[in-house]
Parts: structure tokens; sequence; C-alpha cells
């Protein structure tokens, strides 16, 4: 068995988090969505909405009967709510390609609306039980710091797939548990700024701890400030689109106080542009 696979088997059977996506019978939609969600955006803010996504759309079919505009309405805060169109893009083609059965093939889901490496993989893997690797950011992170001795990983690539690979058992059940394990390492001990390298199952395997703790360059891209941002007038104009679905809501009515007419402006356009919004007739709605 590979160096890192038996401790993280062990360790993550006693200190896995019970998560809803992990519970047996969860089903492949149920961890399409979730994967969906949970990018960019903290578990503990997932959960409440997946509960609600999946009780109102329990399987493809029934989100695909559904207006766009009501996927946006739905995703609510979540952030980034172009994944709420993607996701209704994709459960419109798992209908009409697939017979409303999220497909297995790694290929057949990376060709769905919004579905990368890790989405398909994560969907092939933990809902349908195959051996492929899975590498988010934790995963890549405990890669970086206990093979390379590096504080944090450089910037991702197809090379990591082939790194995860190395790392798995041949057996199928206990590759997906090396796989789920190393992200959850990532999450909870393995962190980008606090690790805690005192209760890790792999310190004794570790190459950046044998190296002293070496800093490395921190090649994170940051995210800018949200406060008086495009980001943030893009989600106000979401905001009252989204209270006022279905209706539509007349361009003058659309935050007129924002202190940057401008910078609204360009809210709209851009939501436009990906979207999010229509406009006609002097009006603006979400998609329909």
């Amino acid at each position: 068995m590979p160096g890192i696979a038996a401790p993280l088997i062990a360790w993550y059977r006693d200190h896995a988090r019970d998560l809803p996506w992990r519970r047996p019978g969860f089903g492949a939609w149920g961890t399409l969505v979730s994967e969906f969600m949970l990018q960019q955006t903290p578990v503990t803010r997932v959960i409440p909405h997946l509960e609600a996504w999946l009780q109102r759309w329990p399987t493809p079919a029934a989100l695909a009967a559904a207006a766009p505009a009501e996927a946006v309405t739905q995703w609510a805060n979540l952030g980034y709510p172009r994944r709420a169109l993607w996701l209704h893009r994709a459960a419109v083609e798992i209908r009409d390609r697939h017979d409303g059965i999220v497909p297995r093939d790694v290929d057949a889901l990376l060709a769905l609306t919004g579905i990368g490496d890790y989405t398909a993989r994560a969907v092939a893997v933990f809902a349908y039980g195959d051996r492929h690797p899975v590498v988010d950011t934790n995963t890549r992170r405990v890669l970086a710091r206990v093979v390379d001795g590096a504080a944090q990983p450089g910037p991702p690539g197809k090379s990591d797939l082939v790194r995860m690979t190395a790392e798995l058992p041949d057996d199928i059940g206990e590759a997906a548990v090396v796989n789920a394990a190393a992200m959850e390492l990532g999450a909870i001990v393995c962190t980008a700024r606090s690790p805690r390298c005192g209760v890790c199952p792999l310190a004794a395997r570790c190459a950046w701890r044998a190296a002293g703790y070496p800093a490395s360059e921190d090649r994170r891209r940051r995210q800018a400030k949200y406060e008086g941002s495009d980001r943030q007038a893009r989600g106000a104009v979401l905001r009252v689109l989204r209270e006022a679905s279905p209706a539509p809501v007349r361009l003058d009515d659309v935050l007129p106080t924002w202190p940057d007419a401008s910078q609204r402006d360009r809210a709209i356009d851009s939501l436009i542009a990906d979207g999010l919004a229509e406009a006609a007739d002097g009006a603006l709605f979400l998609p329909r």
C-alpha cells in the first residue's frame, strides 16, 4: 500500500466529519449538487442550502423542468450565482442526454456544463465507487507538504491527477477512502494558515516537517475586497431581481440610490452577459 494510504485510512475512519454527502445512499445527483455548491463556499453554509435544494428538486429532471430563474433564486446567498445556472443547464443535459440519470463515465461528466476535472471524478468516485484520483485545493496542499516539502502547492495542473494516482491503493474501496481522507486532512488538520502538525497522521512521513517547515511562496490568488466592489453591486442587483421574481423590475428601479451609478450599470451589463439576467422593454428580470 502506498506510503500515505494506510495512515490516512485509519485516521479518516476515526475523524471524518458526518456530512450529508458522505452518508450511505446519498446518490449521484445529491453528490453532484453538493460539489457545485462546495466550490469556494464553506461546508457550514452549504448544508442547509443543499438540503433545501434536494427537497425541492430531488432529481435532475425536476430541476430541468423549472425555469432558470427559480434556480438562481433558490441559490440565494451562496455566492458565485453562475453556478446555479450551470447546474440548471447540467440538469437539462442529464435529462436530455442520459435519460435523467447522472452519468458514471468521467468523460460524459466532463461534457456537462460547469463540470471540471475535480467534480467529474468526485461524482465517479464518491457516488459510483470507481477508482480515480480526486484532487481539490486541500489535497494539493497535503501532497505539496508531505511529498514535496513545500509549505504551499504550486499552480494546479494535470500533473496533480498523476501524483494523486500514485498514492491510491489498488483496492477500489480503499482508494475512495484515501481520496476523501486527503481532502479531509487538508480541510481540518493540514490547513493553509494554521496546520495542526501535532495531530497529523502523516507527520512522520511529512517532508515539509522533516525539513523544518521552510516557507515557500504563497501563490494563491488573493480575492479583491468585497465592500464597494463590482461583485457587491452584482449581488445587490441579483437580490433585487430575486425578491421580485418572477415579475420584472423597471431598470430605473434597480438600485436607484446606489452610490456609483456607473458601477451599477456595469453590474447589470455583466449579469446580462453572464446569462444571469435578461432585459426587455425597459425592465430587468431573471432568466426565463
